[in-house]
């Protein structure tokens, strides 16, 4: 595909980055010359200085022939323009990053299609629904939901007192008769290694563990992961970011508990004026005293998500050993995912991969509906339409011709959510889950196009 990225910021960098690897064919547009020449330097993309907005520019990028734009700059007038330029000049489809939220909540009564945007995205929002998630399953590290929960990934280290460690992962089946749920990928304790697993692969101590389960597998999920479920009612969260008054506005409107501690004064006032079930404290969330005096060992949780990723990460630490249940701080580099289990912190969050995901699907052949990557995984999970040409369909997945580096974690067929083993059928309309290696990536493509 024929991609053009503008905005050469955190976004747009990362979006690059993953892009490359993939050999698509990426233009990069900014105005930033030092953001350009790093991104020269460091990925195999095409650069181009100037305004994204620019009529010139784009024909330079040759945005007639081009498949997707993507407006990923800081400013979301220039994205709107540039996609709204870019849908007139010839571009196939268009993407823009936004930060006012009310363009997605109007998204019926504003025809943004035919303005010539295909699509809004939001990295706050996105952070402030991947928060709430975890939130609601507060055992697992990592989740992710399918056809609005028929189907729902969950991600778990687990300990030793898990029941099925040392077993193998048909010896754990058979805890359960009525398999609820389905082990899709897995990384060693200690090692950057993905493993898709097979009926004879051992699950270990320290193991990072994806599931795709059901509503009702949950449960059984919790009780073999050796999870306690733990009722999340009192919050904290350190900073009045985009993401925390995103969060404490939707966790409010859930009747959850909610604190907000913002260290600026007046922005702390106009937040309480806007958020008045929360409880808004003009604070240093980096002072314990202060954490100490508003009660932070009563909390169930603590969300840390200002702007510096340190501070986010040792307050985290600072609750996690005041016994918190459920600590999760916002990072803006990658490399912090390899030591979040390692040094005790629940969940990391990121802006810029939550946004790729969401992106991703848009760029996968086939009728791909959601794609995400895994946290620290190099794994991703594709959910496709099965269309009836496909060499899917009216097949059993065993005689599939199904490489060993992917796996099927789940089928969703009339609005209902299935773990589909071997002797299933998959038909027509199907939404089936797939997690697989980057390597298997186009081989999977090809059996659903």
């Amino acid at each position: 595909m024929k991609i053009i990225i503008a905005g050469a910021g955190e976004v747009g960098f990362h979006l690059a980055k993953l892009l490359s690897y993939e050999s698509q064919d990426i233009t990069l547009i900014d105005s930033d010359k030092e953001s350009l020449t790093y991104a020269d330097n460091h990925l195999d993309i095409r650069v181009l200085r100037g305004d994204a907005t620019s009529i010139s520019v784009l024909k330079d990028a040759r945005v007639e022939s081009s498949d997707l734009v993507i407006g990923v700059t800081s400013s979301e007038t220039t994205n709107i323009t540039l996609c709204m330029l870019a849908k007139q000049l010839g571009c196939q489809q268009t993407i823009a990053r936004i930060s006012n939220t009310e363009f997605i909540d109007c998204k019926d009564t504003i025809r943004f299609d035919e303005l010539g945007i295909d699509e809004l995205i939001s990295p706050e929002e996105l952070a402030a629904t991947e928060i709430q998630l975890l939130l609601n399953k507060s055992a697992f590290n990592d989740t992710f939901e399918f056809e609005e929960g028929q189907l729902i990934m969950v991600g778990v280290s687990l300990p030793k007192s898990a029941p099925f460690v040392g077993k193998m992962v048909k010896e754990a089946a058979t805890i359960f008769p009525e398999l609820h749920f389905m082990p899709i990928a897995l990384k060693r304790s200690g090692t950057q290694y993905t493993v898709i697993p097979r009926g004879d692969t051992v699950f270990k101590e320290g193991d990072q563990v994806y599931f795709i389960t059901v509503k009702e597998g949950v449960d059984e999920l919790y009780k073999l992961t050796g999870k306690k479920k733990e009722e999340i009612k009192n919050v904290m969260i350190l900073g009045g970011s985009k993401v925390g008054f995103k969060a404490a506005r939707d966790l409010c409107a859930k009747k959850f508990n909610v604190k907000l501690i913002e260290k600026d004064k007046e922005k702390a006032f106009d937040l309480a004026d806007d958020l008045p079930a929360a409880l808004v404290i003009n604070g240093d969330g980096r002072n314990v005293e202060l954490l100490e005096e508003e009660s932070l060992e009563s909390m169930d949780a603590f969300i840390a998500v200002t702007g510096n990723s340190e501070t986010n990460i040792m307050s985290c630490l600072v609750a996690k050993s005041k016994h918190i249940k459920k600590t999760i701080a916002l990072v803006e580099n990658m490399d912090y995912f390899q030591l979040s289990h390692s040094i005790g912190i629940d969940t990391l969050i990121n802006k810029k991969l939550l946004a790729a995901n969401n992106i991703f699907r848009h760029i996968r052949k086939g009728d791909v509906v959601a794609s995400m990557r895994l946290n620290n995984l190099n794994a991703e999970i594709l959910e496709f339409v099965v269309k009836s040409g496909s060499k899917v369909t009216g097949n059993i997945i065993r005689n599939l011709n199904f490489p060993k580096e992917a796996t099927i974690g789940g089928v969703v067929r009339d609005g209902q959510g299935v773990i589909a083993l071997g002797g299933f059928e998959i038909q027509a309309g199907d939404r089936v889950v797939v997690c697989c290696l980057p390597d298997a990536i186009a081989k999977i493509e090809r059996l659903f196009f």
